[in-house]
């Protein structure tokens, strides 16, 4: 009884707080809308904004925080999703993914060999082609496999769907969230110690989008200080033959074509612009300084080496300290690439919220595990 009423006090003290979360973005989309020059970013900022403003109002009384944030959801999700997808409206991202499945079913490869106008270029690894050979809008499957892994994962909740940083993805583009989505279900399920399956959904993200890669080192340093190193190399034969068998073939079969779509497009090494380019420093850099193109990359490098090095010093042990250095190589890693956006904060967001979940949940290693990994 005190738990719950202790609970229930720390819940009403929440609300002041949450409601002004929803009112200020019931701010910010409508000025992301006026801001914007790209016609679904207006239809979501617009539709947003009154969600969130319905949900600042309503978050008082019994009941207030559930009916806030469906209220939220609705706004900010599911009515600028409909709305877009019945008028297909979209990112360009939507287009190429459709495409890329497309061309996928005739040529049997997602790339065009020589790209030269942006929308040519396929930035995507062969996974992702998937998505545009399945019946309908992509974004109903980039946002189903998105809920499902969250829901697998254990973060089911709606303020996370409805936070500005991913119901704009669901609504308008989502390419990065079911790699974001299965990210953290591989996270998940290792510190189950469901060294298989992890290596399986880490296996299935890494053929999406190159950004998943970092989970495996992560994810096998987490398995190797719980269970040992059999397990980790179990894992990673899972994860490694399905990246192995999903992209060396089109590797193979279209090196250069592959090169140029896959690599030097989001690096910024093509003659061609990217439109991801967010006024982050890694982009500022690339844009604007002598050499830049190659000292953002070699930036992103040396980030990437201290990344490895910290795993090896000090390898996460829990849930919550793997997402947690996931969250954190991938927000040093958004801000320095050459070619990037600030939808990309969709990784350290969601990742942060799982190890923000995983805290209370007793994902420390025990002593009977301790004994299984030094054996």
């Amino acid at each position: 009884m005190r738990k719950s009423l202790a609970e229930h006090a720390a819940n009403y003290a929440a609300r002041p707080v949450e409601r002004y979360a929803w009112a200020g973005c019931a701010v910010v989309a409508p000025g992301f809308a006026l801001a914007s020059d790209v016609a679904p970013h207006k239809v979501w900022g617009f539709a947003a904004g009154a969600g969130y403003a319905v949900a600042a109002l309503l978050m008082s009384g019994s009941g207030a925080r559930r009916r806030a944030r469906a209220a939220a959801v609705l706004g900010a999700v599911v009515v600028p999703l409909v709305g877009l997808v019945t008028a297909r409206l979209g990112q360009l991202e939507v287009a190429v993914v459709e495409r890329s499945g497309r061309l996928l079913a005739t040529t049997g490869s997602p790339y065009v060999t020589d790209p030269s106008a942006v929308a040519d270029f396929n930035p995507y690894l062969p996974g992702m082609a998937l998505f545009g050979l399945l019946p309908g809008d992509a974004r109903w499957w980039l946002g189903a496999v998105f809920v499902a892994a969250l829901a697998g994962a254990g973060l089911h909740s709606a303020w996370l769907l409805a936070c500005p940083l991913v119901a704009l993805p669901l609504a308008v583009g989502g390419v990065d969230l079911p790699v974001v989505g299965l990210m953290c279900l591989g996270v998940s399920l290792a510190g189950q110690r469901r060294t298989g399956p992890a290596g399986l959904v880490l296996g299935a993200a890494a053929v999406l989008k190159w950004t998943a890669w970092p989970a495996f080192p992560v994810v096998l340093a987490l398995i190797t200080v719980r269970q040992g190193g059999r397990a980790a190399l179990r894992c990673a034969a899972v994860g490694l033959s399905i990246v192995t068998v999903s992209v060396l073939p089109f590797v193979l079969a279209d090196p250069h074509g592959f090169y140029l779509n896959v690599a030097a497009f989001p690096l910024g090494l093509t003659g061609t612009a990217s439109p991801a380019a967010s006024p982050l420093p890694g982009h500022l850099l690339a844009a604007h300084v002598p050499g830049g193109t190659l000292i953002a990359p070699a930036l992103l490098s040396a980030a990437a080496l201290l990344f490895a090095l910290s795993l090896a010093v000090r390898p996460p042990g829990t849930v919550r300290d793997a997402g947690g250095r996931l969250a954190l190589g991938l927000a040093v890693a958004t801000a320095l690439m050459p070619a990037t956006r600030f939808g990309y904060l969709v990784y350290p967001l969601v990742l942060g919220a799982l190890a923000h979940r995983s805290a209370d949940r007793g994902t420390a290693v025990t002593p009977s595990e301790k004994k299984e990994a030094i054996a």
